[in-house]
């Protein structure tokens, strides 16, 4: 599923969000549309259809590789320590940058995502609020402080 939001005086900027919960992928799209990029957002309902969205393959064969990767945890079929793993010893794809956004405030879990090279680790609050106030600063950290690398 994609969503595009128009503005055209900034570059577009692909994201994939892998995660499983509707509710936080229709929170997610409702932050980030009130910023002033040009945001695609596709979506992956779990890690195996992640890595076949970056892979290119089957019903991906035309996707375009995203700028960043928000990702969660806790998926059916591949979780994302898995998916992680995989973006992250691939040459191709270990330079887009993984935010994982996962509800896991586990200690375990953050150190394994920094070891398995993660570049950020953020928890989902419960709050509404909290929630979208959080898209909203990953957003603005990724897209309008950080150099990206080139396609």
């Amino acid at each position: 599923m994609t969503t595009q939001i128009s503005n055209l005086s900034k570059p577009l900027i692909d994201i994939l969000m892998v995660d499983d919960d509707e509710s936080d992928v229709l929170l997610t799209k409702r932050a980030l549309h009130n910023g002033k990029l040009l945001n695609v957002i596709h979506v992956a309902r779990d890690g195996v259809e992640a890595m076949d969205y970056l892979r290119q393959r089957g019903d991906f064969a035309r996707t375009v590789r995203p700028d960043v990767i928000l990702l969660d945890l806790n998926m059916p079929r591949k979780d994302g320590r898995e998916v992680l793993s995989e973006i992250k010893q691939d040459p191709e794809l270990r330079t887009i940058p993984v935010v994982v956004l996962t509800t896991s405030d586990a200690d375990e879990d953050i150190v394994r995502m920094y070891n398995l090279h993660a570049n950020c680790y953020v928890t989902k609050p419960v709050d509404l609020i909290q929630f979208t106030n959080i898209v909203k600063e990953i957003k603005s950290f990724w897209f309008s402080i950080v150099k990206l690398p080139p396609q």
